[in-house]
């Protein structure tokens, strides 16, 4: 064959053979010529395998990315809006797609032999033609699901579920991580064309991934993570820390932190301290509640910057002796009840927690609780996680020298709650049941993420038969869990013994459930019976399970309690079981209910 002849040749590598060109033929002529021309040639060969940008997709691995944004279709714990439905989508068709190039990669080393054009072109013509249809089709079948799914946990059903951008966001997201990998290949392959003009190609080949493994993990990690979304965050938190919470403004009770006579000013309390001692509920507005004389309560918070020093102290213990400094000028040892609050990691503490407390002592009450760090929760998890129990344990030591110091008889009572991470911190402080019920005269535990050790150990070693969702421990002697309270706390019918502690854990809360482990393994909590609150359709899938509970998680407060991570006004019923007072009957507990609950949705 000539070089005149090679060069006349039809070129394949477009994917088509080019025909005349029809001179002045109108545009829907010529795309619909195009477009027939793809259906008998629907994919393109590169023109030559330097191509590592410009290439079209692996047909493996597309097909696996595809069905695993079929997966995420699936519904999870809670209703999500179109939107984040798409980033799920597009995330997870990326692992897909990474897994199913990795096996068609595989394939192609093992296997010499490449299957022929004409079944190549089958099997896409059979792509293009099925997957928009299945896609069409599940979508729609997740917007269902979606509505079934808001119906049981007490929302409207009605839902705007864009089919379209749902698609637009998950293909936009595969095609970023996609030309992302493929930037990422070709500098490596020029990184070790490079050192193979100095070194031997076997070296020059594993120097090359090394170097090109190194950048991306310090890429990511220094540069995406530390300097980009944790300063981002940090920076974010900070100017937070710095203002206040609209309508609250400084207290003028002398019992609170940040009040008359207070150790610590007003202005160091940060931005949960200033909200939480603000808020503190006048002796009027109790007295007015229960018709019958109250007195202001304590509330005492420690920023994680106190202004106050202590010699040879570490930072921890620091706060803590200023807490106790703090607790013995306001009476706090005087009060009947004395919680210890763990805080989330902006320094929040549940304010239907504390007040649900107080309405129910008529004021008669100290909190006390110290900040670790003012981050969202999710960055301190990240970062500081560890800081959450140190901090708490110290503060618990701290309050329990004084209180050993007192009369057995002029104790008052040692309880501990926390919501979230609060949990998290308060767990992390005892490590076990067994401490933890020896310690304190009881606790109320709100929504405990599922890295938390006590809650974990209840759930692992719960009694047979019951669900992970609502686990009963020990015949419910001391310990109950319940989503929700006013019936589920009087289960099982067996005698109720003090000290007792009380979880309000919701069954689609998907910071309970969240864990890495959910990429590969299936979590009890799939498991037959399901919560309450929890669609039939719920699947788990590997890796698709856990990005759609990362994105719940980001959307668990978009649920009214007792879903998603809303707890709501159960406090009371918890505390009416873990420290009530004498002669508080269920017909106040039902009446504070619906205070607390009234009260609360007015902010």
């Amino acid at each position: 064959m000539t070089s005149t002849d090679r060069n006349t040749r039809p070129d394949r590598s477009a994917g088509t053979v080019p025909g005349p060109e029809p001179g002045g033929a109108p545009p829907a002529r010529r795309a619909a010529d195009r477009l027939l021309r793809f259906a008998r040639h629907p994919y393109w060969d590169r023109a030559s395998p330097a191509y590592r940008v410009r290439r079209w997709p692996d047909l493996t691995a597309l097909c696996l990315a595809t069905a695993f944004f079929w997966s995420s279709l699936s519904p999870s714990l809670v209703p999500r809006p179109w939107y984040l439905q798409g980033i799920v989508g597009g995330i997870t068709a990326a692992i897909g797609y990474a897994l199913g190039s990795t096996l068609a990669w595989l394939f192609r080393a093992l296997v010499r032999r490449r299957p022929g054009e004409p079944v190549r072109t089958r099997c896409w013509q059979a792509y293009w033609l099925l997957a928009p249809l299945a896609t069409l089709w599940l979508v729609s079948e997740s917007a269902r699901t979606q509505r079934r799914l808001r119906v049981l946990q007490d929302l409207p059903p009605s839902l705007t579920w864009h089919t379209p951008m749902i698609a637009l966001i998950a293909l936009a997201l595969l095609a970023l991580a996609l030309l992302l990998a493929r930037l990422v290949r070709l500098g490596a392959v020029t990184l070790i064309r490079l050192l193979g003009r100095l070194l031997p190609r076997p070296v020059a080949y594993v120097t090359g991934a090394l170097l090109t493994a190194l950048a991306v993990l310090v890429g990511v990690r220094d540069i995406v993570y530390d300097r980009g979304i944790v300063d981002v965050a940090d920076r974010i938190a900070a100017a937070t820390n710095g203002g206040t919470k609209a309508g609250i403004e400084r207290p003028v009770s002398r019992y609170v932190s940040g009040g008359p006579g207070s150790l610590l000013g007003w202005d160091s309390l940060g931005y949960e301290g200033r909200n939480f001692t603000g808020s503190t509920p006048t002796r009027a507005a109790l007295t007015a509640w229960s018709g019958r004389p109250a007195r202001d309560p304590v509330r005492v918070y420690v920023p994680s910057t106190p202004p106050v020093a202590f010699a040879d102290a570490s930072p921890f213990a620091a706060q803590a002796a200023l807490a106790v400094r703090e607790l013995d000028r306001t009476g706090a040892f005087d009060r009947s009840v004395l919680a210890v609050a763990g805080t989330t990691g902006t320094g929040w503490v549940d304010p239907n927690v504390a007040e649900a407390l107080e309405y129910m002592h008529r004021g008669d009450t100290a909190i006390v609780a110290v900040q670790y760090s003012y981050l969202p929760s999710w960055v301190s998890f990240l970062v500081d996680k560890e800081k959450a129990g140190q901090a708490t344990r110290a503060l618990l030591d701290a309050v329990r020298a004084r209180l050993d110091a007192l009369p057995p008889d002029r104790r008052p009572r040692l309880v501990v709650t926390g919501e979230s991470l609060g949990a998290y911190a308060v767990e992390a402080s005892f490590g076990s049941a067994a401490r933890l019920l020896a310690e304190t005269d009881g606790a109320l535990l709100l929504g405990p993420p599922d890295f938390s050790p006590v809650s974990r150990e209840l759930r692992r070693d719960r009694d047979p038969g019951s669900p992970v969702w609502r686990p009963q421990y020990d015949g419910g002697r001391h310990v109950r869990f319940g989503q929700f309270p006013a019936t589920d706390l009087a289960r099982p019918a067996a005698r109720w013994e003090h000290p007792r502690v009380v979880y309000l854990q919701n069954a689609s809360d998907p910071v309970v459930w969240w864990s890495p482990g959910l990429l590969l393994d299936r979590p009890a909590w799939l498991s037959r019976p399901l919560g309450p609150d929890i669609t039939p359709e719920i699947r788990w899938f590997p890796f698709v399970t856990f990005w759609q509970t990362s994105v719940d998680m980001a959307v668990s407060y978009g649920v009214d309690a007792p879903h998603g991570h809303r707890y709501g006004a159960g406090a009371v019923d918890g505390w009416a079981a873990v420290a009530p007072p004498e002669g508080w009957t269920d017909a106040d507990t039902t009446r504070l209910r619906a205070y607390i609950g009234h009260r609360r949705a007015a902010y």
